[in-house]
């Protein structure tokens, strides 16, 4: 069982930066393929970003060069890092975790940038 809690969302210029975390419970968590996924209203849930056990990384086109994901396994942590954000950057910010076909997620938290 894994349980993810995120935090570092909040209100944002545009232009701005802002950071989240997201925290891990459980064992194994070098293993976890994790991500960060968001939501805006009336919009299906998207991938931002995620990181492989390796280290390897993908992103969404939309946020190349400006979100950078990454991961603690010691901490068992992983951050985004978002930067020149944009007001259609604005949404519930989730968490995932990714593991032999198992999947958990955190509860979100809420990221608005005002233009």
């Amino acid at each position: 069982q894994v349980q993810l809690v995120e935090s570092g969302g909040g209100l944002v210029q545009a232009g701005g930066s802002l950071g989240l975390s997201c925290a891990a419970s459980g064992s194994f968590f070098s293993l976890n393929v994790m991500g960060w996924y968001r939501q805006a209203p009336g919009r299906q849930r998207e991938l931002v970003a995620r990181i492989f056990s390796d280290g390897s990384t993908n992103y969404a086109d939309s946020v190349k060069g400006r979100f950078t994901i990454s991961r603690d396994n010691a901490k068992k942590t992983v951050y985004l890092q978002m930067n020149s954000l944009k007001a259609e950057d604005t949404a519930v910010y989730l968490c995932n975790a990714n593991r032999n076909g198992m999947s958990w997620w955190g509860q979100g938290t809420q990221v608005t940038v005002s233009s």
